[in-house]
């Protein structure tokens, strides 16, 4: 049986992987290379961070409920929403333009926005020797 530090240690290494994959997945759309000058209704995928919601409510609700209260309606919410991240740590990833990641970062029980980034890896099925 697993320690409890070794046993939160898998679970970091699952949600930064699981973050990993789906970030490249939410932005696989997004491949047309982008002006510096973007538009402010512009969406871009952010993932957001929250405090875990009540015991009494599931995850995703919460989720829908916070982008919700930003977005004006649950159905605007639902379709924003890329992915709700449930187990190692509490939050999600959303198209958000920069007015939005304004007004949700200033929520209560929002921790953090941060932009989902696409990461190159520096290795691969060819590189390795």
């Amino acid at each position: 049986m697993l320690s409890t530090a070794s046993s939160n240690a898998f679970l970091s290494l699952i949600l930064l992987l699981n973050l990993i994959i789906f970030s490249v997945f939410a932005m696989a759309d997004e491949s047309a290379p982008k002006s510096v000058a973007a538009s402010s209704s512009e969406t871009a995928v952010h993932i957001v961070y929250t405090e875990r919601p009540l015991e009494n409510e599931e995850p995703e609700s919460y989720h829908i409920r916070t982008l919700a209260s930003v977005l004006g309606s649950e159905e605007a919410a639902k379709e924003a929403l890329v992915y709700s991240y449930k187990t190692a740590a509490s939050g999600f990833s959303a198209k958000l333009t920069p007015q939005q990641v304004d007004q949700i970062s200033k929520l209560p029980g929002v921790l953090q926005v941060v932009p989902s980034r696409t990461l190159q890896l520096h290795s691969g099925p060819g590189k390795l020797q």
